[in-house]
């Protein structure tokens, strides 16, 4: 029996150990860091795999436009199952060859530069794509970091109500002050209790969104990258020209442009020759028959056809015009929400921030003397807790400007295998 209870104690305490080795690990863990999170969104996210796919269906189609139309195999036999000289196979005439349609006009040619237009559009929306996964990404890394900043701000805050609390507690048991003190100072305490339940509740739903596009957990993120801010000298303008975004529009005009080479090359009749050897059965001789087959375009000329990919491409022009318009301002208005992100971010985390944690501590320290009241230093706690919580929306607010305005400057690939 003794040494049956020493078993248990001895695997009580092991699984003790390890349970704290376990959690020593995971918070000596290194912080997550944004590019970390950007490695592993790639490896995981299905997006990538729908731009490969894309770009081997382009290929593909590729392939299909280089080949070449397939021969005919031809086999006819004539005068059989008549009357008189032609009843049975008596009379037959039987002739087998050959067919071969020949692609007059430059179709093929044609064929094929769509399809390289097309391929060049797969590889760079491939490259779309995993600008927008960054964007993505780096959106949601944001959030977290974020929230588990609110977190930090609302148990700070709890902690701060708790020592409100004892010296209100004081002052009342020694009759210095009203009970009503001490039930202004455990409502302040209950109202951080629930902001910082709040505010965990937000970063695990924040950490979980995060960890669903990257495929993997995160109990840390990188600090130092959310309280980074850019230095504030002027920058230089960012053009959409080189972006994806033009690179798109621009795919899209080439591609259309090509779709009116094809549609003129469709006008010019294909022809088709042929070579077959006939028997006649009467006789058993055998003869060379040679043909020559060419289509009357009276009734489709292919001149529609040419109207319709001609006014697609006028559409793909205006279009890429029209795009290029809405990049500029989509990149001046980022650029404006970046700079005044940055500047209402380095205010709120600098100079205000210090204002209102010495305020605060004036006041504490004035409470706790009898200088100040107690509205004083609640107006003090509150005005620090809503610079914090503007300090971490100023950040959060300039990361994502900043992420928005790299979307939409992303350069493109400089050649079209660069992306695929």
């Amino acid at each position: 029996m003794k040494r049956m209870i020493a078993a248990v104690l001895v695997a009580t305490a092991c699984a003790s150990s390890n349970s704290a080795q376990a959690q020593d690990t995971e918070a000596s863990a290194p912080p997550l860091t944004l590019d970390e999170a950007l490695t592993a969104a790639g490896a995981v996210s299905p997006a990538v795999e729908v731009s490969r796919s894309g770009i081997q269906a382009a290929q593909a189609q590729r392939s299909i436009a280089g080949l070449r139309p397939n021969p005919s195999l031809d086999a006819m036999s004539e005068n059989v199952a008549g009357t008189g000289i032609y009843k049975g196979l008596r009379s037959a005439e039987t002739t087998v060859g050959v067919s071969l349609p020949l692609e007059l006009g430059g179709k093929r040619s044609a064929r094929v530069a769509v399809a390289n237009a097309q391929l060049d559009r797969a590889s760079l929306e491939a490259a779309i794509i995993q600008a927008d996964l960054r964007l993505r990404v780096t959106q949601a890394y944001n959030d977290a970091a974020a929230s588990q900043r609110r977190v930090v701000t609302a148990r700070e805050q709890v902690g701060i109500a708790n020592e409100v609390l004892r010296a209100a507690r004081v002052r009342v048991a020694a009759g210095r002050a009203s009970p009503l003190e001490e039930q202004r100072a455990d409502v302040a305490r209950l109202n951080a209790e629930g902001a910082a339940e709040r505010a965990e509740r937000s970063a695990q739903v924040a950490l979980g969104n995060l960890a669903r596009l990257i495929g993997r957990g995160a109990s840390s993120l990188d600090t130092a990258w959310f309280a980074r801010i850019e230095g504030a000298g002027p920058r230089l303008p960012v053009r959409s020209e080189g972006t994806l975004t033009a690179a798109a529009v621009q795919a899209d005009l080439t591609t259309a442009t090509a779709q009116v080479r094809l549609a003129r090359s469709q006008r010019v009749p294909d022809v088709t020759i042929s070579a077959s050897a006939r028997r006649l059965a009467m006789t058993n001789d055998t003869a060379a028959v040679v043909g020559l087959s060419v289509p009357l375009p009276l009734f489709n000329n292919g001149r529609a056809a040419v109207d319709l990919a001609s006014a697609q491409r006028t559409q793909a022009d205006a279009q890429r015009r029209l795009a290029l318009l809405d990049a500029e301002q989509a990149i001046a208005s980022a650029q404006g929400d970046v700079a005044n992100a940055a500047t209402t971010a380095r205010n709120a985390t600098g100079p205000t921030l210090a204002a209102a944690q010495e305020a605060a501590r004036i006041a504490r320290i004035g409470y706790r003397e009898g200088k100040f009241g107690q509205l004083d230093l609640l107006e003090a706690e509150r005005t620090l807790a809503d610079t914090r919580t503007a300090a971490i929306d100023a950040l959060a607010a300039y990361h994502d400007a900043q992420a928005r305005l790299e979307r939409l400057a992303a350069p493109a690939p400089t050649d079209a295998k660069d992306a695929r």
